[in-house]
């Protein structure tokens, strides 16, 4: 055996006859595309979990309600907007793909309903914590299962910024307690009763045909609710 062959490697040579083409490995060039995020929250590992993966948890920094079931294949369905109909209240039907208490949890994840043909597709997140003291945690969110061109393009761009403002949150939440949900739901409640409706996406307008309800699926600003409003149809930010 030459020095740097692997005994497997040797093996395939002493099985193969002379002359015969061996097996190669195939070998991957391009990187996945994903989306890596990470930031440091002031609070212990088992209340950041519990942030994740608890209804009250979750309503605490990313929407006023949520259907939680922190198991493989329990609900992970967060509703940005409750007064919406089924299928556009947000990220509706997802779920628990793995949990690794209190370090790890994945969930499939869509599009927002501004990109119908991304939303009928499904994307994968990973959250990690890791303790960094007894009172410190850092939080890492890796959001990969990429498509390429057309609105795979535009979903990925949407969430480069969106995570942001939910990891934003998450550390608002412990550093300044549960966010507030009253106000966000006058808005919407006003803006449904007028059944004419551009949902408060914080990056860009997104309008909705008549009597159809759309969820921006998009983190509330983390400037706060007064960052984002319900815009009547036709107008502009």
């Amino acid at each position: 055996m030459n020095a740097g062959t692997t005994p497997f490697a040797a093996a395939q040579t002493l099985a193969s006859p002379p002359g015969a083409d061996l097996p190669t490995a195939s070998i991957a060039t391009h990187a996945e595309r994903a989306l890596s995020k990470a930031v440091l929250v002031a609070a212990p590992i088992d209340a950041v979990w519990a942030a994740w993966t608890t209804r009250q948890g979750i309503t605490a920094f990313r929407a006023p309600e949520a259907e939680i079931d922190a198991r493989v294949g329990g609900a992970f369905h967060i509703h940005f907007d409750p007064l919406a109909e089924l299928g556009n209240k947000g990220a509706d039907d997802m779920r628990f793909l793995a949990l690794q208490a209190p370090r790890m949890l994945s969930v499939d994840w869509n599009a927002p309903p501004s990109l119908p043909q991304a939303r009928q597709q499904r994307t994968f997140v990973i959250v990690r914590l890791t303790s960094v003291d007894a009172n410190t945690t850092r939080v890492s969110l890796h959001h990969t299962g990429w498509g390429d061109g057309g609105e795979w393009d535009a979903a990925f761009a949407y969430f480069d910024r969106a995570w942001d403002m939910v990891l934003g949150n998450l550390v608002k939440r412990f550093a300044s307690g549960p966010i507030d949900w009253t106000d966000w739901m006058a808005r919407l409640r006003a803006a449904h009763a007028k059944d004419s409706l551009r949902w408060p996406c914080p990056f860009k307008p997104l309008r909705a045909p008549r009597a159809k309800r759309l969820a921006c699926r998009a983190a509330i600003p983390t400037r706060g609710l007064g960052a984002a409003r319900p815009c009547r149809r036709g107008g502009g930010r």
